[in-house]
């Protein structure tokens, strides 16, 4: 009896556990097929794609407000240097337009609303 009561409350502990590991199953994992880059309290994820660049904000998985941020992208792609401005656009997302080729590195800058301002760096896929 001892043994079905300590199992039983080891099963009910766990489950209380749960959702705060699976909260943060996104976290570092690309969810709309870019690259995944760290900046403090935030992630981001730059997608290239149809000539233009994506950054999607979020924390730990979930989206971060994207209203009243602002940004700029910085594209080292060999010699060349591009210095783009991100605009934010829906929920949770900031754009510019541009390209570059495979390998090209990123410097990613933004100010959130009411935030200290962040960087990330990233090689694009």
């Amino acid at each position: 009896m001892k043994k079905l009561i300590s199992t039983s409350s080891l099963a009910i502990a766990l489950s209380f556990l749960s959702p705060a590991v699976f909260s943060h199953a996104e976290h570092g994992q690309a969810q709309y097929g870019g690259v995944v880059a760290e900046a403090g309290e935030a992630q981001f994820e730059l997608v290239a794609k149809d000539g233009k660049f994506i950054v999607y904000l979020s924390n730990h998985g979930q989206p971060l407000a994207s209203k009243g941020a602002s940004g700029k992208l910085t594209i080292l792609d060999g010699a060349k240097k591009t210095e783009l401005e991100l605009k934010a656009v829906g929920e949770n997302r900031l754009e510019a337009a541009g390209s570059a080729a495979s390998g090209a590195k990123a410097l990613i800058s933004v100010q959130l609303a009411d935030k200290k301002p962040l960087q990330a760096r990233a090689v694009l896929k």
